[in-house]
């Protein structure tokens, strides 16, 4: 367990530009459609409250990583896009992290683990679920 925690405290990468929340932020518009969002929105999707972000937000702009564009949906709004310079420091600082992941949780499994951990998830999933519409 303590390597694990060890392994987790160093993403991203140790030698990254990058910090846990500037990976949090370019994570979630990195997944979003269009890698761009509302502020509104990402702020709800990261768990951080609007004012937090926008300091933060503006930090990462000064260093090309975001930057802020009028809302195509509604021009007296603004969201918040992720740049390829962003997209490129996120890849970077996130492949240590992957192989860290794949070297702690993938290749210890046999052949047959990751099948019956995948099982497992749905059942679990579809529990979840269910004891949410009861």
């Amino acid at each position: 367990m303590e390597r694990w925690k060890g392994h987790a405290r160093h993403c991203p990468a140790p030698r990254s530009s990058l910090s846990p929340r500037d990976c949090a932020v370019l994570l979630a518009l990195r997944e979003a459609e269009g890698r761009r969002l509302r502020p509104s929105v990402l702020a709800s999707r990261i768990g951080w409250q609007r004012s937090r972000l926008s300091h933060h937000l503006r930090r990462m702009e000064r260093r090309g990583l975001v930057r802020r564009a009028e809302c195509a949906a509604d021009s007296r709004g603004a969201e918040v896009m992720l740049t390829t310079e962003g997209a490129e420091a996120f890849k970077r600082a996130s492949l240590p992290h992957l192989r860290a992941v794949r070297e702690l949780f993938v290749s210890p499994l046999t052949r047959d683990q990751p099948a019956a951990a995948e099982q497992l998830a749905t059942t679990l999933r579809t529990g979840l679920e269910s004891s949410r519409g009861a």
